[in-house]
């Protein structure tokens, strides 16, 4: 057979999409659900229903240096028919509005839990769930809209910034990275509001850490009140004051005052409340102070939750593949409106779930952590798996498809670095002009 002849026939024998191409973890019916939930399951036949277009806006994200119609074409992703060989790039833009945004965040909050309580059994801190909670901030287009809606970061000089932004705070798995819940919305909304629309999210027997950033009565208390053995880790400011109740400087029992804002705000909590004070000496012997509400100093070693609390930061390298890896690089969003955005947002959200979710698998196949795998590597092999799937229409072969795909993302682990041999210093701030020095 020849090449022409070859491409005649995939032309002439198109192959419906397979739904398992772009994740075996996200069946089919939490995209029923997902629709239906909103009303948005499509009823006649197109050649892109809404089943389509979910997974097309998840597409987008793995592919942001491709355009739309590159994504929809090389992954196969509109129902086949004879008489119309291609799909219009205002045919995909018609399908997306029809979508809306609110599928994509149901399902995503909805596969987010079913997903970590499918990892965290070989991960837990003491029998509870490691969580962390973190924000963010994303650029969109700039446009009227956009900025109406979402408004922009402001100077203390009164200028502001040159494109409107959407914040959001995240609930995140610390041990797979993988996203447990979000909220996102216009830049004016502060990351603590963000947290505490998230707090509900938080699940029984679970140590959530988060920055001091968050260090507040509403927050922290709602954390521990609502639900069974919930507990928190955040460290101290440095004008947070308190008075000891029992132990010394380096592993205490405080009690510390709620402001008359806070009670004004939330009527229902206590004048005073009480965390454990936890010493951390840095290089030069200063001490820095962690909050916690695991106040049994017997069950839980003070060593123990300093080590806990410095995996927060890894939880930063997840907001840099989010924005730069997935991303590549991008300034922008890619969507122009408004609904459009939010879509995109929930849609990479659950993109990025995917990768990580095949990292964990991996890792546990090759008994490793699922942060000891590279998620460029992870996130490359499939991007190419993918398109090597549609391309060669591999159906009946998904198990050997993710065996192999598992086994690419976990060829090279992540080497360990050494520490810092130097000093990190600031450096001089280049000439605008290079000129030469001349002998006097």
């Amino acid at each position: 057979m020849t090449l022409a002849d070859a491409i005649l026939f995939s032309a002439e024998a198109p192959v419906p999409f397979d739904w398992n191409r772009l994740g075996e973890h996200l069946p089919f019916e939490w995209v029923e659900a997902a629709l239906a939930e909103h009303g948005k399951a499509s009823i006649r036949r197109r050649r892109l229903p809404a089943q389509q277009v979910v997974w097309l806006v998840i597409a987008l994200a793995l592919y942001r240096h491709r355009s739309v119609a590159d994504v929809v074409a090389e992954l196969d992703l509109a129902l086949p028919d004879m008489t119309v060989p291609f799909v219009s790039d205002s045919a995909v833009t018609r399908a997306r509005h029809r979508l809306g945004a609110k599928p994509l965040e149901w399902l995503c909050r909805v596969s987010g839990r079913a997903w970590v309580s499918q990892h965290d059994e070989g991960y837990l801190f003491e029998g509870m769930t490691l969580l962390s909670i973190d924000g963010t901030t994303l650029r969109t287009p700039d446009s009227e809209a956009n900025r109406k809606h979402f408004g922009a970061q402001a100077y203390a000089n009164g200028t502001v910034a040159s494109y409107p932004q959407v914040r959001g705070a995240t609930l995140t798995h610390l041990p797979t990275h993988l996203i447990v819940d979000a909220r996102f919305g216009p830049y004016k909304t502060s990351e603590k509001a963000f947290a505490m629309e998230l707090i509900d999210s938080i699940p029984d027997n679970s140590l959530t850490v988060v920055d001091k950033g968050f260090l507040s009565a509403e927050i922290l208390c709602s954390l521990t009140a609502n639900g069974s053995n919930r507990h928190f880790l955040i460290p101290a400011k440095k004008n947070t004051s308190w008075t000891v109740v029992e132990g010394d400087l380096d592993d205490a029992l405080v009690e510390m005052k709620v402001s008359a804002d806070a009670r004004k705000n939330m009527p229902e909590l206590p004048k005073v409340w009480r965390a454990r004070a936890i010493a951390m000496k840095d290089e030069d012997g200063e001490r820095h102070y962690l909050l916690t509400s695991l106040t049994d100093r017997t069950a839980f070693k003070a060593a123990d939750l300093i080590a806990c609390y410095t995996r927060r930061w890894h939880i930063e390298t997840s907001y840099r593949e989010l924005k730069q890896t997935m991303m590549g690089m991008a300034l922008t969003l890619r969507s122009q409106t408004v609904e459009g955005i939010m879509q995109e947002i929930w849609g990479a959200c659950i993109a990025y779930n995917l990768v990580r979710l095949e990292m964990a698998s991996a890792a546990a196949q090759a008994h490793c952590e699922p942060t000891d795998i590279s998620f460029v590597r992870a996130f490359h092999t499939i991007q190419y798996e993918l398109i090597w799937a549609a391309v060669t229409r591999a159906q009946g072969k998904l198990p050997s498809l993710i065996q192999r795909l598992r086994q690419r993302i976990i060829t090279e682990l992540i080497v360990k670095r050494p520490g810092r041999r130097f000093d990190r210093v600031v450096k001089s701030k280049p000439q605008r002009y290079p000129f030469r020095k001349t002998k006097a």
